[in-house]
């Protein structure tokens, strides 16, 4: 009998199995590794955006490459399935370009997916104010006023000047009073509340706040020269130099409080107190341009242009970039007859001047 291990019969049949059984093996092995490959790609593509990539993006922002960033956020959109963080990321950049509307519809859409975005909610906030609807911006600062947060913006601040802009003048003293740390009720919280009124020109309440935190403390510092400036500002000249005179009295070392007074008496044409008072300004505060722009206003005024030239050139040393002291420069240098320094001045004033107006337009 014949070994059926030495068949010559069976071996070719044998290894035509074994190959089949090889060939199977190595396709399903094929199989799986194309399957494991596509579902790696497909995971990929749903794995939200890495926090390592919103921080890419919002340090090309916070470095002044806001278009860039909107660049590789489209790109983004293109490739992941709105990750979170994204539109809060976009609005940034979009609020950096100025682009204040679509960055209030990015804001809005990152508060629709999380409502408990606290950055979100002050920077639409802070946009909305900027677009004009103080009244909307409110219920998005109030809640988040006292939380911190990546905004750049001060809630605080921002949502006080909503309420002053929609007369709501206590609520707007609270907000201060939160941002400096004064008790709401107390004699500095009125006192900083008129500082800022009188800033946006709420002239009537300003003063009713600063008479109000005399009331509540008569020795508070500068309150009276609050009063002043707020006198000032309305063009009431007497009562403007009589609460500079009582600061004065009260505030010797103050300088601004001789800058403002000078300037009182400058406008009720008592040339020679001003001028007076705006030197002891210069003795206290030898750095502010301000008493020396006044004297030589008060120089011209008293038709002494040599006089005014040299407060106005020093002036004009400290602070190349006002164009006020070149314009002044320029009528003490034409009633010198030295014209053509005048027509350079004038010349290079309107430039200043036609360079800051859009600036100004663009503060609320």
């Amino acid at each position: 009998m014949l070994n059926r291990s030495t068949n010559p019969l069976s071996m070719p049949k044998s290894r035509h199995v074994v190959r089949q059984l090889r060939f199977c093996l190595f396709t399903l092995l094929l199989l799986l590794t194309l399957l494991t490959s596509s579902c790696l790609v497909w995971a990929r593509a749903q794995t939200p955006l890495a926090s390592s990539d919103l921080h890419a993006l919002r340090a090309l922002i916070e470095t002044g490459h806001a278009a860039q960033a909107l660049d590789q956020i489209s790109a983004l959109r293109a490739q992941h399935a709105a990750p979170p963080g994204l539109d809060r990321v976009e609005g940034l950049a979009l609020y950096a370009k100025g682009d204040l509307r679509q960055a209030d519809t990015a804001f809005a859409a990152a508060l629709q997916a999380d409502p408990s975005d606290i950055e979100a909610a002050q920077m639409r906030g802070l946009t909305l104010f900027r677009l004009g609807r103080p009244a909307d911006a409110i219920p998005l600062l109030a809640p988040s006023a006292q939380t911190p947060s990546n905004s750049k913006a001060d809630p605080n601040y921002v949502l006080a000047l909503c309420y002053i802009d929609t007369r709501r003048y206590d609520d707007a003293r609270h907000a201060f009073a939160a941002q400096y740390g004064f008790q709401p009720d107390s004699a500095p919280a009125y006192l900083i509340s008129a500082r800022m009124l009188l800033r946006r020109e709420y002239l009537p309440v300003a003063q009713s706040f600063a008479e109000k935190a005399l009331a509540l403390d008569p020795a508070l510092p500068l309150a009276h020269e609050l009063l002043g400036e707020i006198a000032l500002a309305g063009n009431h000249l007497d009562e403007a130099i009589a609460a500079f005179e009582q600061e004065r009295s009260r505030n010797p070392l103050e300088g601004i409080v001789y800058d403002r007074l000078g300037d009182a008496y400058l406008r009720a044409g008592r040339y020679d107190d001003a001028q007076r008072t705006l030197e002891e300004a210069v003795l206290l505060e030898p750095n502010s341009t301000g008493p020396y722009i006044l004297l030589g206003k008060a120089d011209l005024k008293k038709q002494d242009p040599l006089a005014a030239s040299t407060f106005l050139e020093r002036a004009e040393q400290m602070d190349p970039a006002n164009y006020m002291t070149h314009s002044l420069l320029g009528q003490a240098y034409r009633a010198m007859g030295r014209r053509d320094e005048a027509a350079r001045e004038t010349a290079t004033a309107e430039k200043l001047q036609s360079a800051a107006e859009p600036k100004l337009e663009s503060l609320h």
